[in-house]
């Protein structure tokens, strides 16, 4: 486990902010940093990074929470497991109808039809959080429209397209924290 070098911080901090925009300030601070342990990012506290370097770095699986991973061209890849941070500093939120839980956490993309509210401002291509009606987030995706122009879309028109959703704890439970 070793902290991240000033280009990788790069990438990650470019990544995270696509979701959380300039709240990524509030994840940087004096109790929590970032550690890479073979190519996954890691969001833990200080502390117990500290209590982490008595362990060798081929008997430590995991810490904290796992933010994503870099991928072999160095790309960083945001992880579902990261949605409990995403959700709690969101710039953009979807609000999706009980009707539309289930297609989402099948892996679909969000319809017209499944959207109960959204967040006024939503740009195109923005980053996006997922919640049900009750606020509980369920994954994170990309808005493939802005906000006015998704007022006027069929309600079969894709408003979201999802990049991770809380169904793959189950679906890929056997590669996802291997």
């Amino acid at each position: 486990m070793r902290q991240l070098t000033e280009e990788e911080t790069k990438v990650v901090f470019e990544k995270l902010a696509g979701y959380v925009g300039r709240n990524i300030q509030y994840m940087v601070n004096d109790t929590h940093v970032f550690r890479l342990q073979k190519d996954r990012v890691y969001y833990v506290s200080e502390q117990v990074a500290k209590f982490a370097t008595s362990v060798s770095r081929a008997n430590l699986m995991s810490i904290g929470i796992c933010l994503g991973k870099f991928t072999k061209t160095g790309k960083f890849r945001v992880h579902i497991t990261a949605l409990q941070v995403l959700a709690e500093h969101a710039k953009y939120k979807i609000w999706i109808k009980p009707n539309g839980e289930m297609p989402f956490l099948y892996g679909n993309h969000v319809l017209k039809a499944h959207v109960g509210k959204m967040s006024e401002d939503i740009p195109e291509h923005a980053g996006v959080i997922i919640f049900n009606m009750h606020d509980i987030p369920l994954g994170f995706g990309v808005s493939s429209k802005s906000t006015s122009e998704s007022r006027d879309l069929q309600p079969t028109a894709i408003v979201a397209f999802r990049q991770a959703d809380i169904g793959e704890y189950l679906r890929d439970e056997d590669t996802l924290f291997t």
